[in-house]
């Protein structure tokens, strides 16, 4: 969700409608500690509003850890509830799921906040009774794809430092990953730049430090998944990624997939057998 135009109405009914008339997870009321889903509960790793994730448990033993990162231009207006659905289908599939929210552009996010917030919000789980860390996967989707796989490359320097929990894999849908391309092309309406606090060559070590495709070998396999009929990320934020992970020497793979941008994190579409196989690996 990198460009000025959202989701087609049929699609964003199809992503939110398992939610709705639940709060809102910004604005002036506060969400309730209960989010819908079977077994689902609302946990705050920070005292702001948006420093929270929603935890969906299994009914047996969870296959692994899932941390869950949305989209949408790192803006306020875009929240977790969009990947509610997908968080739902993932803990159907045995999985423990932590749908993380966190600030956002026109709410206190930019650098560092938003990656402190996610690195924070990863290492939270360590402190939730029942979760293993041992086995924690990331998924992001477009804005929530550079995140994920900016938290896979963690470092001492890198804002948060390294994560306190053990991540095996991570799978970036329609991701984001080339940010300094991103900046220099307008990718997001200057929405790089915000979240970056300037340019390239203004804030060079911010790009050094939270831009994906500078900050290779992640630490973790990285699978990069990209749609077919994307209009909003080109394929080359993936590709680009790609070819500097691999001659880092790093564990990434490519896969295309049929649809739009937003099929990828859709649970009912043909690219959602891709996406649970790349989580399982």
């Amino acid at each position: 969700m990198l460009t000025g135009a959202g989701p087609s109405s049929s699609r964003r009914g199809l992503l939110t409608g398992a939610v709705a008339g639940a709060a809102s997870l910004t604005g002036c009321s506060d969400p309730p500690a209960e989010v819908p889903g079977t077994s689902v509960a609302r946990s705050s790793y920070g005292a702001d509003a948006s420093q929270h994730g929603e935890l969906y448990l299994p009914d047996g033993a969870p296959e692994a850890t899932v941390v869950v990162l949305h989209g949408g231009f790192w803006l306020a207006e875009y929240r977790a509830d969009a990947t509610r659905p997908m968080s739902e289908a993932l803990r159907a599939e045995g999985f423990a799921v932590w749908n993380l929210e966190y600030r956002r552009l026109d709410a206190g996010g930019g650098w560092p906040a938003t990656f402190r917030d996610v690195a924070a919000g990863i290492d939270h789980l360590a402190t939730v009774d029942g979760v293993d860390t041992a086995d924690v996967r990331l998924v992001g989707h477009s804005a929530g794809g550079q995140l994920a796989v900016w938290a896979a490359s963690r470092r001492g320097r890198t804002p948060g430092g390294r994560s306190a929990v053990t991540v095996t894999r991570c799978v970036s849908l329609a991701g984001v990953l080339d940010l300094s391309t991103a900046a220099t092309s307008g990718l997001g309406s200057g929405n790089v730049d915000r979240l970056m606090g300037g340019s390239p060559t203004l804030v060079p070590q911010h790009y050094r430090d939270g831009d994906p495709a500078l900050l290779v070998p992640a630490g973790c396999p990285v699978a990069c998944v990209v749609a077919r009929d994307d209009q909003t990320v080109p394929r080359t934020q993936a590709t680009a990624y790609v070819a500097a992970a691999r001659g880092a020497g790093a564990a990434v793979s490519l896969d295309e997939v049929p649809g739009d941008h937003f099929a990828v994190i859709d649970p009912t579409s043909a690219p959602w057998a891709t996406v649970l196989r790349l989580l399982r690996g």
